[in-house]
């Protein structure tokens, strides 16, 4: 079996609506315990950032991932949840003054610019946090030993070796620190982009208690994924234009950023996708037929115009 393009929009889009839904839940005023007080503002804020646009890609790798191995969607979407928390807290945080300073994030006001700087600090860390109580959650799985190595797969992924790591290195790449350090373009990749990508991969073999073998080739593709999707953006940043990205276009040049695009050339990046693509698929070969979506996904992270 082969899944063509609308099937393949359809089960994305689908993961998106029903991934809103279980955000709009999980970042409510209601709490399980009146002892428990969720300040207006800051949920506010948080929904502000979290609801209501994005393709939602990390919780539909974690959903597809974890159906090669046919665990419940209801699990998968609980963890794609937590995952999703950790990228908008990332987001957020990524677009304040003291970073990226960006005025505009999926077509309208950032959230500092939408609040202030403080409400934004303050929904980013809230956001950070809650994630690591839904992926503890009991209803993700009956084994406490797969909810452990979830979390700490989610937490190895967001703090200094992963995306939080990746991040200060880009920074340390502008000069903000100094003299402006030599960028490893890959390695960088791979910590801010990748690692919650590759994560969303990982996760499904971790829910599935996958052999080995299986667990890696999800590893590889999430990787190469990874890769393909963060050369893809830096395309988007040169080729693009705001109206499409919802985003500025042009701001890794405006701040100086060393690149995939700068460091192999627009004709280069584009061949490493294929290459990339090549590898992704080839990692997925464990699968048979079970891995077309997840090979399906690599296609759509190559090709996307947003």
């Amino acid at each position: 079996m082969t899944t063509g393009t609308a099937e393949f929009s359809k089960r994305l889009d689908q993961t998106a609506e029903d991934t809103e839904a279980l955000l709009a839940k999980l970042l409510s005023d209601a709490t399980e315990s009146d002892e428990i007080v969720r300040p207006k503002r800051l949920i506010e804020a948080m929904r502000y950032s979290s609801l209501g646009g994005g393709k939602r890609l990390r919780p539909f790798l974690v959903v597809e991932s974890a159906a090669v191995f046919g665990i419940p969607r209801e699990s998968a979407l609980l963890v794609g949840a937590a995952l999703e928390c950790i990228h908008c807290y990332s987001l957020i945080h990524d677009d304040l003054p003291a970073m990226d300073n960006s005025d505009l994030r999926r077509g309208r006001p950032t959230l500092h610019k939408a609040y202030d700087d403080a409400t934004a600090i303050l929904a980013g860390d809230a956001l950070l946090t809650i994630a690591f109580d839904i992926i503890t959650r009991d209803a993700i799985h009956r084994d406490a030993q797969v909810r452990l190595l979830l979390t700490r797969a989610l937490a190895r992924a967001s703090g200094v070796g992963g995306m939080a790591g990746g991040q200060i290195l880009d920074l340390a790449g502008e000069g903000r620190f100094g003299d402006r350090e030599p960028v490893d373009v890959a390695r960088l990749q791979q910590m801010k982009t990748g690692a919650l990508l590759r994560f969303g991969c990982i996760a499904g073999a971790i829910l599935g208690q996958a052999s080995q073998k299986e667990y890696q080739a999800l590893d590889d593709y999430g990787k190469a994924l990874g890769e393909a999707f963060q050369i893809a953006d830096d395309l988007l940043d040169v080729e693009g234009d705001a109206a499409a990205l919802g985003k500025p276009a042009g701001a890794d040049a405006a701040l100086g950023k060393t690149t995939f695009v700068t460091q192999l050339g627009i004709d280069g990046a584009k061949q490493r996708v294929r290459d990339l693509l090549a590898r992704a698929d080839a990692a997925l070969s464990v699968f048979g037929d079970r891995g077309d979506v997840l090979r399906a996904a690599a296609r759509f992270v190559a090709d996307r115009k947003n």
